[in-house]
């Protein structure tokens, strides 16, 4: 009797023994195949980034090892300083180019951010929640309308609209296209802005009232501050697309090679001369390098735009 008892008993050790083993098999099995998986998935991110910095680099290497080829014909102080852009006569000044870029930007950004600050505050802290869940969509929307419908109204409705109120002859020039681009910036910056404000603690708010201010020295003194990061970061992202616009800049600016010295004077920017004159030109001549450089320097520019954007985020973490 004792015999068989004994006799299970190690019949159910064992079994007992294999069972454990067996699980201790899939386990290890299991952490075999995560910690597979992990370094995969890591190995993969790691190459996606480097494909990108390579397609980045890439791209910057090739523009500037063309662009740079123009200085063989034509010294850097006659590219950047002379107005005088004639191909023809091997004439590369591209002074007009940059000045006409550095002004749309600037004059965009004074009519663009003050109507842009206005709609996020009045989204975020007045209007009624109907309103607002009306309004935000329609500002996505019109994120996502291509340029040349911009440009083509502009062309078309604009332009003649300019011509009667002003009773000149000629509407297109510097101010027809900063406000099509206005137009086409200002939902980016709006939203953006929207989001920073509404993400303002309400106890800031709270803390404002309790002292006695009003509504107005609220939105102004506390909360605009406290989202200025945010605000900064929609205004540089809306600029950075105002600089590479391209279509919708060159339906209404003129694209005539000259400094504008008044707001109706037909100009051209970087982006619509490298377009206007790039199918017609041959590749080995210095004026092909010539606007190779010009898209250099446009990448340049967008570069720039992302570091500040980077910085700014960077300094409202830390605040």
């Amino acid at each position: 009797m004792s015999t068989s008892a004994s006799d299970g008993q190690l019949a159910t050790g064992y079994e007992l023994g294999k069972s454990i083993k067996a699980g201790s098999g899939k386990t290890l099995d299991r952490k075999n195949r995560l910690l597979f998986y992990n370094r995969t998935f890591k190995v993969i991110c790691i190459f996606s980034a480097a494909f990108v910095c390579l397609i980045l680099f890439s791209i910057l290497f090739f523009m500037f090892q063309t662009g740079v080829l123009t200085f063989k014909e034509v010294s850097l102080t006659t590219f950047f300083f002379s107005t005088d852009w004639s191909p023809e006569t091997d004439s590369f000044g591209a002074l007009v180019f940059i000045f006409g870029t550095l002004a749309l930007t600037f004059l965009t950004l004074l009519i663009s951010v003050p109507f842009s600050i206005f709609i996020a505050v009045f989204l975020a802290e007045i209007a009624p929640k109907w309103l607002r869940n009306f309004l935000r969509p329609i500002l996505d929307i019109l994120v996502g309308i291509p340029s040349v419908v911009y440009g083509f109204l502009g062309l078309t409705m604009l332009i003649p609209l300019l011509r009667d109120v002003t009773g000149t002859n000629m509407g297109d020039g510097l101010l027809a296209a900063a406000l099509v681009l206005t137009i086409m910036v200002l939902p980016t910056i709006s939203r953006i802005s929207d989001d920073s404000i509404s993400a303002v603690p309400g106890k800031y708010r709270e803390a404002s009232y309790a002292l006695g201010s009003t509504r107005f020295q609220t939105i102004f003194k506390v909360v605009i501050p406290a989202a200025r990061s945010g605000i900064m970061y929609g205004v540089i992202l809306g600029m950075a697309r105002a600089i590479g616009e391209t279509m919708a800049v060159v339906m209404v600016i003129g694209n005539t090679p000259q400094i504008a010295d008044a707001l109706f004077k037909p100009t051209s920017v970087l982006t619509s001369n490298i377009v206007m004159q790039i199918p017609n030109v041959p590749f080995d001549s210095t004026w092909n390098y010539a606007l190779y450089m010009m898209g250099f320097i446009l990448l340049v520019i967008s570069l720039l735009m992302i570091i500040i954007v980077r910085l700014f985020q960077r300094k409202g973490a830390n605040v």
